[in-house]
């Protein structure tokens, strides 16, 4: 790959160090191909996973993927693991033109790529059943699996509009003061919370003039290419050293021009892309966030329902009521899932705070990386465009005086 290697990106351990027997895990999604025609046309993947894992079938397999399995795995894992950040998805371009072009394909299968090694490097991401069904089934026994509907995608469409009318009727009810909003209020939660946000913020802003940055950079590339060739039409006017002057003019434009669109190109994969995976990561921690509020809220809620049924068995006991022994086994049942619940939400907040530490140090050598890349193709650019100029000046110089 020309792009740059984000971490996350690339394996565990490399397939050459294999002579040593450590465990490694090395993915690549590569050879994207058009499938199809017309609305039914999509874009396949080959996914190539070398590795040395014993629960893995054979050193290497080569399957083919499209958009759609990857998604599958995402939603997996993503229903799965609780309280793990799961990696982002590249989105799903909905323009026709833009679809099929060849940068936006390289940009999806860079972010793809990316994706599934963030997930292969992971510790507990990599052991999932569904990460290995992804790179090993054949393309049938995929599309039977990303077809087995699971969690909230079970469900008809009846019971999804019902699930947003609850919703709707919970908002309404906190909005009109009939119910408090249950959450979490921890310092440390608090403090995580305002951290992912303001992140998310500055990481658009970033990613928002980085687009200019290679806008400005296709747009004047442009500009100096027509000047060239205009420039090298003038200079056919004349047959004079003034003429062979304006001639190199314009040639040195359009070669300046080319040195601009791949700065332009260079600077989208490498620049404006992992700014914009960032983006996406933290919309993804975002999400996670949110499941561990839900997880707080019915914790709470359970609490508030066991303490109520203890208050309703003491009272049965007080009147040796006859319903006595079914209350005091509703009331262990509640207690049993209580301790669940409380029990999985302590690992939600324990993996959380796992999380949050790795994206950190990873977010640190990515944007390092980042930033690293753009300097440095800014200094090629520059330097290549004051050369191409400098060696005109003294030919311009001779017709100025």
């Amino acid at each position: 790959m020309n792009t740059m290697q984000r971490s996350g990106s690339g394996s565990l351990q490399s397939p050459r160090s294999s002579s040593s027997q450590a465990p490694f895990l090395s993915v690549s999604v590569t050879d994207p191909a058009k499938m199809g025609n017309g609305v039914q046309a999509y874009i396949s993947y080959k996914v190539i996973t070398k590795t040395n894992l014993p629960e893995y079938q054979g050193n290497e397999k080569i399957v083919i993927r499209r958009y759609s399995d990857f998604v599958w795995l995402h939603d997996r894992l993503f229903e799965k693991y609780k309280g793990i950040f799961i990696p982002p998805l590249p989105e799903k371009s909905t323009v026709e033109k833009f679809r099929f072009s060849a940068e936006f394909i390289e940009m999806r299968r860079q972010a793809l790529d990316v994706f599934v090694n963030r997930i292969a490097s992971h510790h507990e991401l990599r052991q999932s059943d569904d990460l290995r069904i992804f790179l090993q089934a054949d393309e049938q026994t995929m599309d039977r699996a990303r077809f087995q509907e699971t969690g909230i995608f079970k469900k008809k469409p009846a019971d999804l509009i019902q699930i947003f009318k609850d919703v709707q009727s919970k908002v309404s009810d906190v909005v009109l003061g009939k119910e408090k909003p249950v959450e979490e209020s921890t310092p440390e939660y608090e403090k995580m919370k305002n951290y992912i946000f303001e992140l998310e913020d500055h990481l658009a802003e970033a990613q928002k003039h980085a687009y200019r940055l290679v806008k400005r950079h296709r747009e004047l590339g442009e500009s100096l290419s027509e000047f060239g060739k205009a420039v090298k039409l003038l200079g056919t006017c004349d047959d004079d050293a003034l003429g062979k002057a304006f001639s190199e003019l314009g040639a040195k434009s359009e070669i300046i021009s080319i040195k601009l669109q791949k700065e332009a190109h260079h600077l989208l994969m490498n620049f404006e892309e992992p700014l914009k995976d960032y983006v996406r990561a933290v919309q993804s921690i975002k999400a996670t966030i949110a499941e561990r509020a839900t997880a707080f809220k019915k914790q709470c809620e359970l609490a508030e329902t066991i303490k109520f049924k203890e208050i309703d068995l003491n009272k049965y006991r007080l009147t040796r009521s006859e319903k006595l022994a079914e209350a005091e086994r509703e009331y262990e049942m509640l207690k049993a899932e209580g301790e669940e619940t409380s029990r999985r939400f302590d690992m939600i907040v324990r993996l959380m705070n796992e999380e949050i530490a790795r994206f950190q140090e990873q977010k640190t050598s990515d944007m390092g990386l980042a930033f690293h890349e753009f300097a440095k193709g800014q200094a090629r650019l520059s330097n290549g465009i004051a050369d191409a100029w400098r060696s005109l000046l003294p030919k311009l110089e001779a017709h100025s005086s």
